[in-house]
């Protein structure tokens, strides 16, 4: 695998290691590429979630903390100087194979550093059953981009204060809460955080590649999409009606649908999954469709988890409709 550098040492913008990971699988002609990089506190929230449901803004506002979205799926992770985060871009085109390929090296790694480490769930690793990454993906033509977390020794009032968990979740309230479910990595190594990272760098990488002046350059351009306020804030209507679901091995779900008489005007479709497929063909198809359980199921495809990774049709249908059993 090759390490991808960057020319000299600085701080950047979370979104420029965004764009970069995007330059790597867009124009540089590597089958398989890695990094790690840092960034100054900075809460960062999946492409599919409301800001507002998912990111204390006024929190961030008062500490400093930036505020930005990816492009791939998943839910909403704080990062800073004491956390690395992981990106690997391969030409491997299989989502669930690269996925699952990529969570279980990074935790062969911890494991040859004497870490009790396992790949867990839909994209966690755990040390002692207790969360120390969490990674997510997407996909363009010909390449796959999966980044993740690792808490080093993250600020876990800011990684509190900043993220507004919905009920769902496991992590509702403090940092006495989230140390119950989560661990720092600097609690089970003598490494110091520099260190860690040559000690990943040796163990998963065989060459390098410095980017040069122009490369720089270009995913500076490719950055600018990520601060474009419709990008960050989104464009979030109000909708007539909204359900919220957690589907197990599949992720948390916000539908927000817009109907006029008994006919779908509209269907937004937010939460912390993992996209796979062109979701947004499949809700524009919905459109103009009769808000009725024989007409919603005619029109799905069949195949849901070609478009959200894990998803089944009856999962989609209920999501949008309410669980049939439920209402009996």
């Amino acid at each position: 695998m090759t390490y991808i550098s960057l020319p000299e040492e600085k701080d950047r913008l979370l979104v420029f290691y965004l764009a970069m990971e995007e330059y790597i699988a867009r124009y540089m002609d590597v089958d398989d590429a890695f990094f790690m990089w840092q960034t100054e506190p900075t809460v960062i929230f999946g492409r599919n979630q409301l800001i507002y449901s998912e990111v204390n803004i006024d929190y961030c506002q008062k500490k400093g903390i930036k505020m930005f979205r990816r492009k791939s799926g998943g839910g909403c992770v704080y990062s800073d100087r004491n956390n690395v985060m992981f990106s690997y871009i391969t030409k491997d085109e299989n989502v669930n194979l690269t996925f699952n390929r990529y969570v279980n090296m990074v935790a062969l790694v911890l494991c040859q550093l004497g870490v009790n480490a396992k790949a867990t769930g839909r994209n966690d690793i755990l040390i002692d059953g207790k969360k120390v990454s969490g990674n997510a993906f997407y996909h363009i033509p010909g390449r796959s981009i999966v980044h993740g977390t690792m808490l080093y020794d993250t600020n876990l009032e800011n990684m509190v204060g900043s993220i507004t968990p919905s009920d769902a979740k496991l992590v509702s309230k403090g940092v006495k809460s989230v140390r119950q479910h989560i661990t720092l990595l600097k609690d089970h190594i003598n490494l110091p955080i520099d260190e860690f990272k040559q000690f990943v760098r040796r163990h998963l990488c065989t060459n390098e590649i410095v980017l040069d002046k122009n490369a720089i350059e270009r995913i500076e351009d490719m950055m600018q999409e990520y601060l474009q306020n419709d990008f960050i804030y989104g464009k979030n209507p109000k909708y007539a009606m909204i359900r919220q679901k957690r589907i197990e091995n599949v992720g948390m779900f916000e539908v927000q649908i817009e109907l006029k008489n008994v006919l779908i005007k509209e269907v937004n479709l937010m939460g912390d999954y993992f996209i796979v497929g062109d979701i947004g063909a499949v809700l524009q198809q919905l459109k103009g469709v009769r808000y009725e359980r024989e007409a919603i199921n005619k029109c799905l495809p069949e195949n849901m988890s070609d478009y959200i990774l894990h998803l089944t049709k009856q999962d989609m249908v209920d999501l949008l409709l309410g669980d049939e059993n439920e209402r009996e």
